[in-house]
């Protein structure tokens, strides 16, 4: 199955659960970011920069973060964080697992960043990323391509 077919529940920007599959934005671009853990400090540093820069990235493309993490304690998460982005819960790690081929390292996609045009291609990918600067990197990237 390709990537953009597997359907995992998130819940969108507003706290709503949903089925999601990544064909659902086609036509978008979309900066899909792996992390490992809800509400950790690093993680919830991670989706506060992501938060804090939403005005200007959506500019450029929908963010979208995955874990493990299970649908209620996504909720929470956004809740308590006040997060304006989609949050998909990929408890089996399909999603996590089918983004292998697009890495450089075999180690597990651990913090990890990729962005995917319009038409479902992957153009970009950072690994093991450091949260600070990140959004920065990707405002960065879409002034440039």
């Amino acid at each position: 199955m390709h990537y953009l077919d597997i359907e995992l529940k998130g819940i969108d920007e507003n706290g709503n659960e949903k089925n999601y599959k990544l064909s659902d934005f086609k036509g978008e671009n979309i900066i899909l970011y792996f992390y490992p853990q809800d509400d950790t400090p690093t993680c919830t540093l991670e989706a506060q920069k992501f938060n804090e820069a939403l005005d200007k990235l959506k500019k450029f493309a929908r963010i979208i973060g995955v874990s493990s993490n299970d649908i209620d304690e996504h909720t929470d998460f956004q809740k308590k964080h006040n997060l304006k982005f989609i949050l998909l819960s990929d408890k089996l790690n399909e999603l996590k697992k089918a983004f292998d081929e697009h890495k450089n390292h075999i180690s597990d996609i651990e913090r990890t960043t990729f962005i995917i045009d319009k038409n479902g291609k992957v153009t970009k990918v950072w690994e093991k990323v450091d949260v600070d600067g990140h959004t920065d990197e990707i405002l960065e990237y879409f002034k440039n391509n």
